[in-house]
């Protein structure tokens, strides 16, 4: 029998050495193009249904604090912040995506980062380099369980999105490698989220509860608090529960370009990525054609498969079913 290649730890340490001169260039300034798209989208989210019914919630189970509510003017504790800020950035499905993860990485790791940087009076370029680290975990994570993880029903930005968050939160910290193989343990242990809940409020908040327990993960770690620290790759661990693959050389391999940032997709509209070249498609006809829509007749579209469960919903109920409901086997939520 193969030895079981130590992943785990394997991806804390790289995680954990990340360091600024590491960084290229054009890795920095993407890391800020994706911040400033994390604040619009948010800021938008911020006056969701969904955000002002958790800020409640939280307040009245005595959460208030010290941290900052993107685009609300209460405030509350740290973790609470990464949790909130975190389903507020997703509730309009407009935060950027990368295939290599499967799902949305930015929404993951920077809520606990302003959430603990905020707390830690943490530098800028601090802040960038453990952005980098959480960003490139997310797509090491998911290449490790693609593509099974996501078609047996996890919703990939809640479950990796935990291990991508501790990352992160773990290189603010100031985590060695062993520390935050520990702390990988602790966010696989809550690591959750289920596709069958797209379409409702529990979709953004898989984004709020990974980004939450990615930081407590990191911050009981630092601690001392254990927990296993081969939990991707062990019998029974996140891999083997959760995934019918185990794909270690796919998630060390080399990124395409390089890193998994130089990957990441923005998004033009407020909907699943799928639905986006259908959408450009009708935007250049009519651009290109100008006539009136009363002449239409008909309308026939050629598009993947997949597409059919994202948006062919003739009679949708909320205004987030056309947007982001969405159980097709391709890993790209």
């Amino acid at each position: 029998m193969a030895a079981v290649v130590p992943v785990t730890a394997e991806i804390a340490k790289r995680a954990a050495a990340l360091a600024w001169q590491d960084l290229p260039d054009d890795l920095v300034e993407r890391t800020k193009q994706c911040l400033l798209d994390w604040f619009a989208v948010t800021v938008a989210g911020a006056q969701e249904e969904l955000t002002s019914i958790l800020i409640a919630e939280a307040l009245e189970d005595g959460a208030k604090g010290p941290a900052t509510l993107v685009g609300r003017s209460e405030t509350v504790l740290p973790s609470t912040a990464a949790l909130i800020n975190g389903a507020a950035s997703h509730a309009l499905d407009y935060d950027d995506v990368n295939f290599s993860m499967g799902g949305h990485p930015t929404v993951t790791v920077v809520p606990a980062l302003l959430a603990l940087g905020e707390q830690t009076k943490a530098s800028g370029r601090l802040f960038i380099e453990s952005f980098v680290a959480g960003y490139e975990t997310s797509g090491r994570v998911g290449r490790l369980v693609s593509p099974s993880h996501y078609q047996k029903g996890f919703h990939v930005t809640g479950t990796v999105g935990s291990f991508s968050a501790t990352a992160a939160a773990g290189r603010m910290l100031g985590l060695n490698d062993e520390q935050l193989a520990v702390a990988f343990g602790i966010a696989a242990t809550q690591a959750a989220g289920l596709k069958s809940n797209f379409g409702t409020m529990c979709k953004p908040l898989h984004a709020g509860t990974a980004s939450e327990h990615g930081l407590r993960a990191a911050r009981l770690a630092a601690r001392g608090f254990t927990a296993r620290g081969d939990s991707l790759e062990c019998d029974q661990g996140f891999a083997s529960s959760q995934s019918d693959h185990l794909n270690a050389e796919a998630a060390l391999g080399e990124p395409p370009s390089g890193w998994h940032l130089r990957n990441n997709l923005f998004k033009y509209h407020a909907a699943c990525y799928l639905t986006h070249a259908p959408i450009e498609c009708a935007k250049e006809i009519r651009l290109k054609n100008n006539f009136p829509p009363e002449r239409v007749q008909k309308i026939l579209l050629r598009i993947d498969s997949g597409a059919d469960k994202v948006c062919n919903i003739p009679n949708p109920t909320t205004g987030l079913e056309p947007s982001s409901r969405c159980a097709r086997p391709w890993p790209w939520r």
